[in-house]
C-alpha cells in the first residue's frame, strides 16, 4: 500500500514537474517573440514613397537611381518611386499624403507643412536676345536689338517650359526692374519645340530655367544661335533686391563660357536668379526616418555622381530657423550633428522593457513558489517524520520495526531528492536531511545492538531449562 502511494505520489510529481517545465518553455518563447518582435519592428527598413515626375526626366531617373543605391547598400530606408506626369501633381499627391517626399521647385505652391530635405540643384534664370545673322559676305558682326531688361518693354518673350511657376518668375525679374510686366507680352514653348521657338521672328527674347548645364538650355541657345544670330546674355541687375525681398528665389551668377567655349558662351559671368529644385517632406514625417534617409543620401552622394553627374549638385538645406522653406527636423539633426543615437533615442523604451522583465521575473519566482507549495509542505512533513522515526527507533522492540523504520527512511530520502529537482528545497534542505538520517542510522544501529544483546542474554536461560 505505501509502494502504491509512493508510485502515485511520484507519478503526480512528474506530471507537475513536466507542466512546469511546459509552462516555463512557453513563457521563453513568448518572451524570445515578443523580444524578436520589437527588434524586428525598430530595426525593419522604412519605405518611403516619393512623387516625381515626369518619367524619364533627369529627377525621375536621379529619384530611381538612390533607390537602387539604398537598396544595394542595405540601408535603413528605401525609396518607392510614385512616377507623376510632372511637378504640379507630385505637390498634389504629397498634399493628399500619398506620398512621403517629393521632388518639387521651391517656387511652387508648396503645402503649409513642406520642409526640406535636400536640394538636388539650383535652378538659375537665364534670359538671352539674338543678335541677328550677318549679311552675306558682310564681316560686320550686328547687334542685338535687346541688350539689357530695360528694353523688353513691347517686345515678345519666349519661355521654354510650360509651367506657369517661369512665367510668374518673369513677371516678377520685371516688376523689380521697373518694367511693367503687362508691357511684355509672353510664349510659352515645350520642350519639344525650341527649334520652332528659334525660328519665330516675332520673338525677341528668350527665357530658360533650369540647372545652369541643363542639355535643354545649352540646345536652345545654339539652336537660337544658329537661327537669329549669337546670344546677348542679359544680366538680372536686381537679383539681390529680389532675393532679399522672395526668400525663395537667391542670387546666383552664370559662369562665362558655361554653355559654350567657341564662342564664348557668355563672354563674360552674369548676374541672375536662382531657384532651389529639392526634395520635401511633410513636418509631421518621422525625424528618424527623414534623418536616416538624409544621412544615406548625403553618404552615397558621390557614388551616385559618379553614375549620374547630376548628382554632384545635391546640397544640403538650410538649417536656420528664418530660412524660407525650413530644413525639416530630422534632416537639420543628421546636417547640424544633433542627430540622437540609438541609446538615446529608445533608453526609455529599454528601462522599460527591463522593468518588466524585472516584474515578470519576480511574478514568475511567486509563482513558483505557489507551484511547488504543496511540495515544499511534502518535504517539512517528511524532515518531522524522519525525527520523530529517531525517536521511535530508540524504542523499537523488533528487529521487524527497526526494518520497516528504515524502509520508511529511504522513502523519505528520495521524496528529499525529488524535491531538490523540482527545485522546491535548496541544498541547504538536503544538509537537514543529511543529518536527521544520520541520527536516525545512528539509533537504528544502537538499537540492533541494544536488541542483539538481550537476544544473547535470554539464550542462556533458554537452554537451562
Amino acid at each position: 500500500m505505501t509502494d502504491h502511494n509512493d508510485n502515485t505520489a511520484r507519478s503526480r510529481r512528474r506530471r507537475k514537474r513536466k507542466s512546469y517545465a511546459l509552462l516555463i518553455l512557453a513563457a521563453g518563447m513568448l518572451a524570445f517573440g515578443v523580444a524578436a518582435g520589437t527588434l524586428y519592428y525598430v530595426l525593419r527598413p522604412t519605405t518611403l514613397r516619393i512623387a516625381v515626375g515626369p518619367a524619364g526626366s533627369d529627377d525621375q531617373k536621379l529619384v530611381q537611381l538612390m533607390a537602387q543605391t539604398f537598396a544595394r547598400e542595405g540601408g535603413s530606408v528605401r525609396l518607392s518611386l510614385v512616377t507623376t506626369e510632372g511637378t504640379a501633381e507630385s505637390i498634389a499627391l504629397f498634399t493628399a499624403g500619398k506620398a512621403d517626399l517629393a521632388v518639387a521647385r521651391g517656387d511652387l505652391n508648396l503645402p503649409a507643412n513642406a520642409e526640406s530635405v535636400a536640394i538636388l540643384r539650383k535652378n538659375v534664370v537665364v534670359l538671352w536676345a539674338p543678335s541677328g545673322l550677318s549679311a552675306k559676305g558682310s564681316k560686320k558682326h550686328p547687334t542685338a536689338k535687346i541688350k539689357s531688361l530695360d528694353e523688353l518693354a513691347g517686345h515678345r518673350v519666349g519661355v521654354i517650359g510650360r509651367t506657369q511657376a517661369n512665367v510668374t518668375l518673369l513677371r516678377v525679374i520685371l516688376k523689380e526692374s521697373g518694367i511693367n510686366p503687362d508691357k511684355v507680352t509672353i510664349s510659352q514653348f515645350a520642350t519639344n519645340q525650341i527649334g520652332e521657338m528659334a525660328k519665330d521672328q516675332s520673338v525677341d527674347a528668350f527665357m530658360a530655367v533650369g540647372p545652369l548645364k541643363s542639355k535643354i538650355t545649352v540646345d536652345a541657345i545654339a539652336a537660337t544661335a544658329t537661327a537669329r544670330g549669337e546670344p546677348k546674355f542679359l544680366p538680372i541687375d536686381v537679383a539681390d533686391a529680389i532675393a532679399k525681398k522672395n526668400p525663395i528665389y537667391e542670387s546666383e551668377e552664370i559662369p562665362a563660357s558655361i554653355f559654350g567655349s567657341s564662342p564664348q558662351r557668355p563672354e563674360d559671368k552674369v548676374d541672375t536668379v536662382a531657384i532651389n529644385h529639392l526634395i520635401i517632406a511633410p513636418k509631421s514625417l518621422s525625424d528618424t526616418a527623414v534623418a536616416a534617409f538624409a544621412r544615406q543620401l548625403f553618404t552615397n552622394r558621390q557614388q551616385l555622381a559618379r553614375e549620374l553627374p547630376t548628382a554632384s549638385q545635391i546640397e544640403k538645406p538650410d538649417t536656420d530657423k528664418d530660412a524660407a522653406l525650413p530644413a525639416h527636423a530630422g534632416a537639420a539633426a543628421y546636417i547640424d550633428g544633433n542627430e540622437r543615437t540609438f541609446l538615446e533615442k529608445y533608453t526609455d523604451y529599454i528601462w522599460f522593457a527591463v522593468l518588466i522583465l524585472s516584474g515578470l521575473g519576480s511574478a514568475g519566482a511567486w509563482f513558483r513558489h505557489y507551484w511547488n507549495k504543496d511540495e515544499r509542505e511534502q518535504y517539512i512533513a517528511h524532515r518531522d517524520q524522519l525525527l520523530e522515526l529517531v525517536s521511535r527507533a530508540r524504542k523499537a522492540e523488533t528487529p521487524e520495526e527497526l526494518v520497516e523504520m528504515q524502509a520508511a527512511a529511504d522513502g523519505m530520502l528520495r521524496e528529499a531528492f525529488d524535491c531538490y529537482d523540482d527545485g522546491t528545497v535548496e541544498e541547504g534542505d538536503l544538509s537537514v536531511i543529511a543529518l536527521a538520517l544520520e541520527q536516525f542510522h545512528h539509533a537504528v544501529a544502537d538499537r540492533r545492538a541494544v536488541l542483539a544483546g538481550a537476544g544473547a542474554a535470554d539464550t542462556p536461560r533458554m537452554r537451562a531449562g
